[in-house]
């Protein structure tokens, strides 16, 4: 990345890294192993020792005592939210081609007052992939469990939550390009495809270069609203973006993984109950 490129937050970088090199194998790993390969990406000793502190506080993390060292292994809460990105990546894509035409609606009624909880909820529609369409009115394609995504904010007799389809004579067009910046999504896989086609955008580094791609990558897919494609141009980015995507990851794969093998120390991850 150049200097004129923000830098992924550390806790992002963390989870990244864990979703690479820990999520599905039932492993731990010593904070002296990731604070050096975090060094590779410029984050210091410190933030990597802060980041880690606050993630178990958090309980995205489990922290584990091996005599002197500190190991550190997902937390449940952990393996859910990677899993998913997993599945975003993988297997969901950037590019929604079998949209059902279903839309799931949320409306909302808070108090004025309610400040903190309207930006809340706000925060968690717009991760869940929601647009809004109108003054209190939000709107995903497809099939959202809004229950899952929203049910611990506690405000369930606040919301109206409906599921259907477009009627004439609204279009599904008219719905995409007034809840949805469709500009602003594109402008993001432009900026992912000019940082990271040139050539030796990798970095020499396998371990670095694939941490940061794949940060960068879950953190575009993350905002993607997975719009459907029949509503888009037809020289959408997000296609070209992920083909690029796959083809940097496997590109790296094997080179990461071994220079990871060689860098890390890692322990079977210890039941909580075996937590000294």
């Amino acid at each position: 990345m150049t200097s004129l490129e923000p830098a992924p937050r550390p806790q992002s970088l963390m989870l990244n890294f864990f979703g690479i090199h820990v999520l599905g194998r039932d492993t731990a790993l010593s904070s002296g192993s990731v604070i050096e390969v975090f060094a590779r990406v410029g984050v210091t000793e410190e933030a990597v020792r802060s980041t880690l502190t606050r993630m178990v506080g958090r309980g995205l993390l489990e922290r584990h005592r091996r005599g002197r060292k500190a190991y550190f292994a997902l937390a449940p809460r952990a393996v859910t939210v990677l899993q998913d990105g997993h599945d975003r990546i993988w297997r969901t894509g950037a590019v929604n081609r079998d949209w059902d035409r279903q839309w799931t609606l949320v409306g909302y009624s808070l108090p004025e007052a309610w400040r903190r909880e309207r930006h809340d909820l706000r925060s968690r529609l717009t991760w869940g992939g929601f647009g809004l369409l109108q003054n209190g009115l939000w709107v995903a394609p497809g099939v959202v469990d809004v229950a899952a995504l929203l049910g611990d904010l506690g405000l369930d007799a606040h919301l109206r939550v409906f599921r259907g389809t477009v009627l004439a004579p609204t279009e599904a067009g008219q719905v995409v390009e007034s809840a949805f910046d469709t500009a602003a999504i594109a402008a993001q896989y432009r900026t992912f495809l000019d940082r990271w086609s040139p050539p030796g955008a990798l970095g020499e580094d396998p371990l670095s270069g694939q941490l940061l791609l794949h940060t960068d990558w879950l953190e575009l897919v993350r905002r993607d609203p997975r719009l459907p494609a029949e509503h888009l141009p037809a020289d959408w980015p997000a296609i070209r973006a992920e083909q690029l995507f796959h083809t940097l990851a496997r590109h790296c794969a094997a080179a990461a993984r071994a220079e990871a093998e060689r860098i890390l120390d890692a322990i079977p991850a210890p039941s909580p109950s075996a937590t000294p």
